[in-house]
């Protein structure tokens, strides 16, 4: 699939780093999709990949809505920082013209314009324009359905997720070029480099500001290039799971989704996440598109 954007390789770290630098966390809740049950937990027995995308359901009452996420992430120095880009305004009138024809037909959206990251950026008294990095857990279509509105923030992706979701038939793996495809400042990450370290229980990190303060951490399987962040708040740390965990319940009951690039390598990483929730006293865990951990999450996290 032919893109007009050439990214490069990410230099790191990132300017703006300061020896001992806590953050403040933002989740945003920009919108929900409703989703068959079976995305998040695989059915069992035959036909499975059909009955868990919701083929077989004669109702959609029991579908739940899932929040479609993102974060920002405000660092003493390097300033605004955002995880993902949620919805884009245009899905509130429209959603096919960020989702494609298709798109638009098949999923289902609750989301208003004041939900977009824009939006809850003006409402904490930022502007787009305001955000510096924008880390992307992966390109699937409703983490990347805002890229559009921050033209001038730096991208940083995993390599080889920038590497699936260009290739040809991207889109019958979760991708839309037409969403990133935008002559930004897109730079990449190779947890295969040198400077690549261990942190804790994730085996592949590269330290963002080379500060601590925000940790990304390597947890392919949900996708080709997917990546987790780990941030140092003040006394504790939090840990941004992206689609690694759709749900809490997947982190301590192993509860296996549908939808996967790599069963095993999403196995792996889901161990890691596990064991570094298991270990880390106070940790803000933040799964994907967990309804109830949503429900319950604090407006800002310091």
């Amino acid at each position: 699939m032919s893109v007009s954007v050439e990214p490069r390789p990410a230099q790191l770290p990132l300017p703006g780093g300061r020896e001992g630098a806590t953050v403040r966390l933002h989740p945003l809740r920009c919108g929900e999709i409703l989703a068959p049950p079976g995305l998040l937990e695989r059915p069992s027995g035959p036909a499975r990949k059909l009955r868990g995308l919701g083929f077989a359901s004669r109702s959609r009452r029991d579908w739940p809505w899932l929040p479609v996420p993102a974060f920002l992430v405000e660092h003493p120095n390097a300033g605004a920082i955002l995880v993902d880009t949620g919805l884009h305004p245009s899905v509130a009138i429209d959603p096919s013209q960020s989702f494609g024809r298709l798109g638009g037909r098949l999923y289902t959206f609750r989301f208003e314009a004041e939900q977009s990251v824009p939006a809850q950026l003006r409402a904490r008294g930022l502007e787009p324009a305001d955000v510096g990095v924008v880390v992307m857990t992966h390109l699937h279509t409703d983490h990347a359905s805002g890229v559009s509105e921050l033209p001038d923030a730096t991208f940083v992706v995993d390599a080889r997720e920038w590497d699936a979701a260009t290739a040809p038939r991207g889109t019958l793996r979760g991708y839309r070029t037409a969403q990133f495809d935008h002559g930004f400042d897109w730079r990449t990450v190779d947890y295969g480099a040198a400077e690549v370290e261990s942190f804790e229980s994730f085996g592949a990190s590269l330290d963002l500001f080379g500060d601590g303060s925000v940790r990304l951490v390597a947890t392919p399987g949900h996708s080709a290039g997917h990546q987790s962040v780990v941030l140092r708040l003040r006394g504790r740390e939090a840990l941004l799971c992206g689609d690694a965990a759709y749900t809490r319940r997947a982190i301590d009951e192993d509860v296996t989704p549908l939808l996967m690039d790599d069963e095993h390598r999403w196995r792996r990483s889901l161990r890691e996440v596990r064991r570094f929730v298991q270990r880390t006293p106070g940790l803000v865990v933040v799964p994907g598109h967990d309804g109830d951990t949503w429900s319950r999450l604090d407006d800002v996290y310091e």
